[in-house]
C-alpha cells in the first residue's frame, strides 16, 4: 500500500466565459483539490493500492472530499475527521494555463492532524508534500511520520509543491528542508520550486546543478518537472535522463505535478521499486517520465485536477 498524507481542500476555479457574475465578482466553481489529496485520487484512478491519511472536515466540502476518494478507490481508514471548516484555495488562472493561489487555512481541520501510531503493516511507500509540510502544528505532525517510517526501512517520497503564502518563515522551512534530504528516497520538484529553495539563477543549468545536489544527499533520484520543457530524473549515481513534456491544449494546469507524482509512484509500484535501496536503471526512468509525461498531459487538457483513469492511458 502507498499511504499519501496531506491536506484536502477545496479549489474555487474561474468558471468558464469571461464575464463576472453579478456585482462584477467572478464566478468561481468548487473542485475537489490539495496537492497529497489529488496524488491519491491519481493513484486510485491509475489503480494503484493507496490509502490517504489526513483530517478532513465533516462539513459539506469534507463530506464531498471523502466521497472523491472513495470513488477513485482510495482507502479512507486513516482519515480522521473534524468539525473545522474545509481549507480553501481560491485560484486564478493565467494566460498560459498557469495557477496561482490564495490559501484560506486558518482553524481548518487539517491543521489538527495528528500522526496514526502505526501505519498498516502492508505500508511500502509513504507519500507527502505541499502545505501540509508548511503549516504548523501539522507540518511538525507530518516530519514525525517520515522521520519514524523512514527509520523503519518504509520508501518515503516528498513534493514540496511550494505556495510561498503559506511560509512564514522562508529561511526557516529552506534548512528544514534541507534537513529532510538525507530520509528521503524519492523527491519530485518543479522548476519554480527547485529556484525557490535554492535561491538559484532560474535557468536549466543553475537548476539541474541544485538537483545533482540534492541528489546526492539522500534520495536516490530526484524528478524535475519543467512544464513544457519536460521532465528530468536525476539519480544519486549521477545519471541525467530527459523527456520532452507531451503536447497538448491546455486548459489549465491544476494538478498537472500532482498526476506526474503518482504516474511515477505507480511505475515504481509497478516495477516493484518502492524500496529504499531499489536502483531503476536509466532505460526504466526513461519509461516512468515518458508515462508520467503522458498522464500530465491528460490533467492539463481538463479543467481542474482531474487526473486520468488507467484505461486513458492504456496504447
Amino acid at each position: 500500500m502507498i499511504v499519501v498524507g496531506g491536506e484536502a481542500l477545496i479549489d474555487l476555479v474561474p468558471a468558464a466565459g469571461d464575464g463576472p457574475a453579478d456585482g462584477g465578482l467572478p464566478l468561481m466553481l468548487p473542485r475537489r483539490g490539495g496537492g497529497p489529496y489529488n496524488t491519491a485520487v491519481a493513484l486510485g484512478r491509475l489503480g494503484a493500492p493507496v490509502a490517504f491519511c489526513s483530517r478532513v472536515s465533516t462539513d459539506v466540502y469534507g463530506t464531498a472530499l471523502t466521497e472523491g476518494l472513495q470513488k477513485a478507490g482510495v482507502d479512507t481508514s486513516l482519515v480522521q475527521r473534524g468539525p473545522e471548516p474545509t481549507m480553501l484555495a481560491v485560484t486564478a488562472i493565467g494566460e498560459e494555463g498557469s495557477a496561482a493561489y490564495t490559501f484560506y487555512h486558518r482553524g481548518t481541520a487539517d491543521r489538527l492532524f495528528t500522526a496514526p501510531d502505526a501505519l498498516p503493516p502492508q505500508t511500502r511507500a509513504l507519500v507527502l508534500g505541499t502545505c501540509s509540510l508548511a503549516l504548523e502544528p501539522t507540518a511538525s505532525r507530518y516530519e514525525e511520520l517520515l522521520l519514524r517510517e523512514s527509520g523503519r526501512g518504509v520508501f518515503t517520497a516528498l513534493d514540496p509543491n511550494i505556495r510561498p503564502g503559506v511560509i512564514d518563515d522562508p529561511d526557516a522551512y529552506r534548512a528544514r528542508f534541507r534537513s529532510w534530504l538525507p530520509h528521503l528516497s524519492l523527491l519530485k520538484v518543479s522548476f519554480e520550486d527547485t529556484v525557490w529553495l535554492s535561491r538559484c539563477a532560474p535557468d536549466a543549468a543553475s537548476v539541474l546543478d541544485v538537483v545533482r545536489a540534492w541528489a546526492r544527499s539522500g534520495p536516490s533520484a530526484v524528478v524535475l518537472t519543467g512544464g513544457g520543457d519536460g521532465l528530468w530524473a536525476v539519480t544519486a549515481a549521477g545519471d541525467t535522463i530527459h523527456v520532452p513534456a507531451v503536447p497538448c491544449e491546455v486548459v489549465d494546469t491544476i494538478g498537472a505535478g500532482d498526476t506526474v507524482y503518482a504516474a511515477l509512484l505507480d511505475g515504481l509500484h509497478r516495477g516493484d521499486a518502492l524500496r529504499p535501496d531499489a536502483r531503476p536503471t536509466g532505460d526504466e526512468w526513461r519509461a516512468l517520465l515518458t508515462f508520467a509525461a503522458r498522464a500530465a498531459a491528460v490533467t492539463c487538457s481538463r479543467k481542474g485536477a482531474d487526473s486520468p483513469h488507467r484505461e486513458e492511458l492504456l496504447d
